[in-house]
């Protein structure tokens, strides 16, 4: 039963998604090779935010969900504290959040953790380097 309720809520969330969504972000459900649509994998670009060094970057990302979403997360590393309530928009802007302010108190990698503790100016320019390795895809 709770397969329709994430298939159910999933379907919501993609017609909402066409009709309102952050401007650069991308959010599409995976397309088999027969054609067929599946809603429990989406294909994701978060683009760096305006302002940061982030800026230019178009990152992207895989969101796996299970039977039991929204109750349980989908799978994406960056997730903590979660609420069946977020939503697709909600998870893709926090992540894009989280790429220019960064929680040292609970790093997602140990490198870049390092660098941002040790070294601002080297981990900025590494930022900047990475931006330049994901332009758009339009």
């Amino acid at each position: 039963m709770s397969g329709g309720i994430a298939r159910g809520r999933l379907t919501e969330e993609r017609k909402a998604w066409r009709k309102n969504h952050p401007h650069g972000f991308v959010a599409k459900p995976e397309t088999l090779p027969d054609g067929t649509v599946n809603l429990m994998v989406w294909h994701c670009t978060i683009p760096g935010k305006p302002g940061t060094d982030w800026e230019g970057g178009y990152f992207p990302l895989t969101l796996h969900f299970s039977e039991d979403y929204p109750s349980k997360p989908p799978s994406v590393n960056f997730l903590k504290g979660w609420r069946p309530a977020i939503t697709v928009k909600q998870i893709l802007v926090g992540i894009q959040d989280l790429l220019d302010q960064p929680n040292p108190a609970d790093p997602a990698q140990t490198e870049g953790y390092h660098l941002f503790i040790q070294d601002a100016v080297e981990y900025k320019k590494r930022v900047r380097q990475q931006a330049k390795q994901y332009p758009p895809l339009v």
